[in-house]
């Protein structure tokens, strides 16, 4: 199985409850910031055999911020990851999560640069990880026309700045046409939830829109988006406005402090 995201704070419920399997246990949620993680999850099971499974996070009475998941994530967000090949040890944070499975994972640098022999590619790698915006368009409280607009315009622009990285290469990072890894499993979930976003469509970015075409025919990369809830990535646009009207009432209305 596999992880999710967390800007959008949606999780199913657990089918089997808290069962801890063996290899990695990845806590999680839905869509943006677990999905990354869990794309990386299937992309190392696929390449290394590593073994992982998942468990659901109920944000909506705030789970998160009970005191033993604390103890796992202090900030008491998700995604968090526990490594039981390296004595439980703890990460959280989705891009600390990315590069510390591939520090320890990707020993074929199979979606990685090595930051000794491949420096260059390395920081690349990195500032593009860190090329990232957050989504809070559809959840907002109240539609401020001046706020929003902002806040999609910011989106296009960021947008624009990839789809013109994009123009003559297949992939963010690497040589010649670049190479799928790191960079593009961060980027691939924000993007592909454009919609969320304030975007409809991605008509103006036609290389984003192939990019984002060869990362979703990946196999990995579907298994990924399915955890924890694969019809998440199936959901009509009417399913998701239903979505996110019952987010913004948890976030802005009976969520619990």
């Amino acid at each position: 199985m596999s992880s999710s995201d967390t800007l959008l704070l949606y999780t199913a419920a657990s089918p089997n409850g808290s069962v801890y399997l063996h290899g990695d246990i990845l806590y999680e949620l839905t869509m943006g910031t677990g999905a990354k993680v869990s794309i990386l999850l299937e992309e190392l099971k696929h390449a290394y055999g590593l073994q992982y499974t998942f468990r659901n996070i109920d944000i909506r009475n705030n789970e998160q911020k009970e005191p033993w998941f604390l103890k796992i994530n202090p900030n008491g967000r998700i995604p968090a990851l526990v490594d039981p090949h390296r004595n439980n040890f703890k990460v959280f944070e989705s891009a600390a999560i990315l590069l510390y499975l591939a520090q320890h994972y990707d020993k074929d640098n199979k979606f990685s640069y090595d930051p000794v022999s491949e420096p260059n590619f390395y920081s690349e790698e990195l500032q593009w990880i860190f090329f990232t915006a957050g989504h809070f368009y559809r959840f907002a409280p109240e539609q401020i026309p001046y706020a929003l607009d902002r806040y999609v315009n910011e989106v296009k622009r960021l947008y624009t700045v990839l789809n013109d990285h994009l123009s003559s290469r297949e992939y963010l990072v690497g040589s010649g046409k670049g190479r799928y890894g790191l960079a593009d499993m961060n980027a691939f979930p924000w993007v592909r939830a454009h919609r969320w976003a304030g975007v409809e469509n991605l008509d103006d970015y036609p290389h984003v829109q192939g990019w984002l075409n060869r990362i979703s025919e990946r196999l990995q990369v579907k298994k990924g988006m399915d955890v924890p809830d694969p019809t998440r990535a199936t959901m009509t646009k009417e399913q998701e406005e239903e979505l996110v009207a019952s987010v913004r009432q948890w976030m802005f209305g009976s969520k619990k402090e």
